[in-house]
């Protein structure tokens, strides 16, 4: 048997074995990667005008935002119709597409004013930060928790896939991985950042952070996917600090509010407000 009949036989078995998982035999079935990072990129710089696409004059930005977010809107309607059409019909899926990137657009104002008390929060509780500025522009924790408010939005709108790609994009850029189902409040930091898990079902409220390492995750069960949609993640209350390492897991662990976690602790039940916990 010489290479091309080798070569014809091997893609004859992949494509027989692949059947089920081909979607229409169509390589534009799912929403685009490359394009979704495009869109991140340019929903962050009409979040912070002038930090990440230059200088411009007042009037030169008002028209700059205005074909920014036109283009937003465009793209990521069809991104989010291609993801639809995975359960719905064309015209359904449209439809929704519509109302959902019209529903982002429209969040994007308050999506920017957490995301400016992240920055405080980040330049309040790192004393190496030399200015908010620094922190919006170089700090991954803060780049994770920006693509995170982007990506939970979609979340919340049950998007097939893209919610999970955007999480995904920041897990590679920085090592945090934030599951967009979790609920996060206003005032977040993680300081170094990298190696930080939270699953879907973790709640965090206000003013709490994190350090590198720290895994807010499930206890491990055979259960698989009979778990899912359940609380899974633990709850943390506000102004609760975690040190690096910590492991805090399950769904019914709290941590009450004004905690402070020690480095490697390892978790599996509530602590009470006002409280610190250290390991050995």
């Amino acid at each position: 048997m010489d290479n091309k009949d080798i070569i014809s036989k091997v893609s004859g078995d992949l494509l027989g074995q692949s059947k089920d998982l081909l979607r229409k035999n169509n390589p534009n079935a799912y929403p685009n990667n490359d394009n979704l990072i495009k869109i991140l990129k340019n929903i962050r710089a009409v979040i912070f005008p002038g930090y990440f696409n230059g200088s411009f004059e007042s009037e030169s930005l008002d028209i700059w935002l205005k074909e920014k977010l036109s283009w937003i809107y465009d793209e990521l309607e069809g991104e989010i119709k291609t993801a639809l059409l995975m359960d719905l019909d064309s015209e359904e899926a449209a439809r929704l597409a519509e109302e959902i990137s019209r529903g982002l657009i429209n969040k994007l104002p308050e999506i920017q004013q957490l995301l400016y008390k992240d920055a405080q929060a980040g330049f309040d509780g790192d004393p190496a930060a030399r200015s908010i500025d620094e922190v919006i522009l170089t700090y991954p924790g803060f780049f994770a928790v920006f693509v995170h408010r982007i990506a939970h939005f979609l979340f919340t709108k049950k998007i097939p896939f893209i919610p999970r790609m955007m999480s995904e994009y920041a897990h590679n850029v920085t090592g945090i991985d934030i599951h967009p189902g979790a609920v996060i409040g206003e005032y977040f930091f993680i300081d170094h950042g990298t190696g930080v898990v939270i699953g879907e079902t973790t709640l965090i409220g206000n003013h709490v952070k994190l350090y590198q390492g720290v895994t807010l995750g499930a206890l491990s069960t055979r259960s698989g996917q009979k778990l899912a949609g359940k609380k899974r993640h633990p709850t943390i209350e506000d102004n609760v600090t975690i040190y690096s390492g910590a492991s805090i897991l399950g769904g019914e662990t709290v941590i009450g509010r004004n905690s402070t976690i020690g480095g490697n602790v390892f978790l599996i039940n509530s602590v009470p407000e006002d409280t610190k916990v250290s390991g050995i």
